[in-house]
């Protein structure tokens, strides 16, 4: 099945070692963590194509992780629950998840859950790798390398400035309000965003702009926001 990276969390090694040897026999690559702690360094490592997700493991659980996963990630993630834990299930769904699978599961069925989820996000294009790099014109977000290039040259932004470009790019043509930006970047309630938006935008127009009074890529709307053209 192609070369897929499955990262399997789960805090008992003998459903770790199972799974993979389940995955290993379909051809696909088996990464395992014990605790969501671990998953978030992995998949900070390594790509990751799909996650097999414990709901319940010590230092950070299957629903916490997979929350903090979604805030940077769209990977299928498959929760493994206990029969018991079919609140927890439906609050993993509602967070982002994907599919889920009660223990003990038939190994038949999992091997079949995960190639279906594989197919579906590589074959859809939501792969991070199908669109790593957006291209605007000559202005360049690489997403893998966490950078931008104007023209093919390197243009060294801090992790903020990166972060409303990323965004901006992303949705290219889209007009964002100062607090919607500053809510997206900063994680926090934009109240008085303005000069701290503002200042920001004033230092990306510095580095990516050839002209920063007369910007051709990130436009500001008046009364509105600012975006960057498609």
């Amino acid at each position: 099945m192609g070369n897929y990276n499955v990262l399997v969390v789960d805090d008992e090694k003998e459903i770790r070692d199972a799974i993979e040897i389940y995955l290993k026999n379909e051809g696909i690559t088996v990464l395992k963590a014990s605790d969501g702690v671990e998953a978030l360094d992995l998949l900070m490592e390594k790509t990751i194509h799909l996650i097999l997700m414990d709901i319940m493991m010590p230092n950070l659980d299957g629903i916490s992780a997979t929350y903090k996963i979604r805030e940077q990630k769209n990977i299928p993630i498959i929760m493994l629950s206990a029969k018991s834990e079919d609140t927890d299930k439906i609050l993993g769904l509602q967070i982002g998840a994907d599919d889920y699978i009660t223990k003990p599961f038939n190994p038949m069925e999992l091997v079949a859950r995960v190639k279906s989820q594989l197919r579906r996000y590589v074959t859809l294009g939501t792969f991070d790798g199908v669109k790593k790099k957006i291209d605007l014109n000559g202005l360049t977000l690489d997403q893998e390398a966490k950078e931008v290039a104007v023209n093919g040259e390197c243009v060294k932004l801090t992790p903020i400035e990166y972060k409303i470009v990323d965004l901006l790019m992303k949705n290219a043509g889209r007009v964002f309000s100062i607090t919607e930006i500053y809510e997206s970047v900063w994680k926090e309630p934009g109240y008085n965003a303005e000069n701290t938006v503002a200042v920001h935008i004033r230092k990306i127009r510095e580095k990516i702009e050839v002209d920063p009074k007369n910007p051709r890529f990130l436009k500001v709307v008046w009364g509105i926001g600012y975006k960057i053209e498609r």
